[in-house]
């Protein structure tokens, strides 16, 4: 399945149109679904993918750090530069933080990312009983709680709040309009948001993009807010992951940016 924005723009907007084009990126909406998983299946919390010859993801402390989700890259739509195959991992700590270190966001003592490229589809050489995990603490979902992934495949315009517009668009873009700043400023905004749970695309912040023109630093993925699977980042907030192109074609998930933001 493809969801594309479809370009439909005021007349104010007309001569830019061009431009607004050329800012058109692809992403994989991913969208939960209540079902059961299988083990090395795409999920939304629940139980990972762990062969039982592996160890379980702990902090710097020793404590098991929180299963988020995973990304089976073999059931989702074809994207580049992003593998064909494998199981993504995403695990985070249960501090008020939820393992995020502003001042080192690269940092993965209190979060983790963990590629297996080779999957087994055998139940019985995986970890099924988990109940050594501890109890958790704070979190942006419930543990216990578990959705399916259902991908679809995308395209989108650059929104305002990620670094790329001003990339594609100009510094101050809307200063231009005069009186008509705002309005045309509200308008875009409503019209083209980036939000939502995604793979690639761009992203959507509630306060701003911590990156600049001189990080080149890709979405990997968004996890958002949503009621429907009672997940809250904050105050409705979003979290992302970033990585830079040259370590997501190496398969080297080791140097991910983890951030979060919220109202």
């Amino acid at each position: 399945m493809e969801n594309e924005h479809q370009l439909e723009l005021p007349d104010i907007l007309q001569p830019f149109e061009d431009k607004l084009k050329a800012s058109v990126r692809q992403f994989i909406e991913v969208i939960p679904k209540e079902e059961d998983t299988k083990l090395w299946e795409s999920k939304f919390g629940g139980l990972p993918y762990l062969p039982k010859e592996q160890t379980y993801p702990t902090d710097t402390d020793g404590d098991e750090l929180f299963f988020l989700g995973q990304i089976n890259f073999s059931e989702m739509p074809t994207l580049a530069p992003f593998p064909e195959k494998g199981i993504l991992q995403f695990y985070i700590s249960d501090d008020a933080s939820y393992g995020q270190d502003r001042e080192n966001p690269l940092s993965q003592e209190r979060f983790r990312l963990i590629y297996i490229p080779d999957i087994l589809e055998d139940e019985a050489q995986l970890v099924a009983d988990f109940s050594f995990l501890r109890e958790f603490g704070e979190l942006p979902v419930y543990p216990g709680t578990s959705f399916g992934m259902e991908f679809i495949q995308g395209k989108e315009l650059v929104p305002i709040e990620d670094h790329a517009f001003s990339q594609h668009m100009g510094e101050n873009f809307f200063e231009q309009f005069g009186e008509q700043q705002w309005p045309v400023y509200e308008m875009y905004g409503n019209s083209v948001s980036s939000d939502g749970h995604k793979i690639g695309g761009y992203a959507h912040f509630a306060q701003e993009d911590p990156r600049n023109g001189d990080d080149p630093y890709l979405l990997l993925c968004q996890f958002d807010t949503d009621n429907d699977i009672e997940s809250m980042w904050g105050d409705m907030g979003t979290a992302h992951f970033f990585i830079k192109e040259s370590d997501l074609k190496a398969l080297n998930f080791d140097k991910v940016w983890f951030h979060w933001d919220c109202y």
